[in-house]
């Protein structure tokens, strides 16, 4: 999840890219810089054994409310807060600014502690750096036009390439409501185990051609939701698997016969 960094002199604020207030959470960031400063990035906690970003550790930050326990994970969990960009500085905006000269600027921010560091860019070697990531099992790459200016949107001058894995697995059933198909794989007693829902990815015809072959396969259906016998299989591309088994952000890449 991508946050704001929000320093005004003694006043750290942190904010979500959705503008949900999270300070609370991460007392560790919550630092003074030399001067009124906004940035953007993104708040990390490293995985020990794999000194990777650990996704489901943030998310575990994130959702902590009750000050004994946040005081608790800041010791036993900490959060780091990786930098990405500055869009204030001095009381000046800087998003009108190309990203070349943004980040001259944020190489010479004074960072207030080893909880803060600034991604380093590399200019003009994009593929050698995307294998890189790929090969030691990061999360991907954000590609950038060095003269773009900085959007509080998605930008045809930003590219986020996703190092996805991939995983397959059984529908077991779907939403009545919205689309969702309910995703299984089977365990080691051949049971099928659900690790997710798959929101995205098929097209109208993968989702007509669904249709036609779940129609023979229901074995039951509550209020909400239909389930079928476990014998359409499907390929899915996603982040990676959880902790406790699941998928992460599982998208539909194309049915298996």
């Amino acid at each position: 999840m991508t946050y704001r960094l929000n320093p005004l002199w003694q006043n750290a604020k942190l904010y979500t890219r959705h503008n949900n207030y999270c300070t609370r959470q991460y007392p560790e960031l919550l630092l003074p810089f030399d001067s009124d400063i906004i940035l953007d990035g993104e708040v990390a906690c490293t995985d020990p054994a794999t000194g990777l970003n650990d996704f489901e550790a943030v998310m575990s930050r994130f959702t902590i409310r009750q000050h004994s326990k946040v005081q608790q994970l800041t010791k036993t969990l900490p959060a780091t807060f990786a930098i990405f960009d500055i869009l204030q500085s001095n009381g000046h905006d800087l998003r009108n600014l190309p990203l070349v000269e943004r980040k001259a600027i944020l190489q010479g921010i004074q960072l207030p502690s080893s909880s803060f560091g600034v991604v380093p860019h590399i200019d003009g070697a994009g593929e050698v750096l995307y294998a890189q990531i790929e090969a030691m099992g990061m999360e991907g790459v954000v590609g950038k036009r060095k003269d773009s200016q900085y959007v509080s949107r998605r930008s045809k001058d930003w590219l986020k390439v996703i190092n996805q894995s991939y995983a397959d697995v059984f529908i077991t059933g779907y939403k009545k409501a919205e689309f969702g198909w309910f995703a299984a794989v089977p365990d080691p007693t051949g049971r099928m185990r659900p690790v997710g829902i798959i929101e995205h990815g098929p097209s109208p015809k993968h989702k007509k051609a669904f249709r036609g072959v779940s129609q023979q396969l229901i074995t039951g259906e509550d209020k909400n939701n239909v389930y079928l016998e476990p014998r359409i299989q499907a390929r899915v591309k996603m982040r990676n698997w959880t902790k406790s088994g699941l998928l992460r952000i599982p998208v539909f890449d194309q049915f298996i016969f």
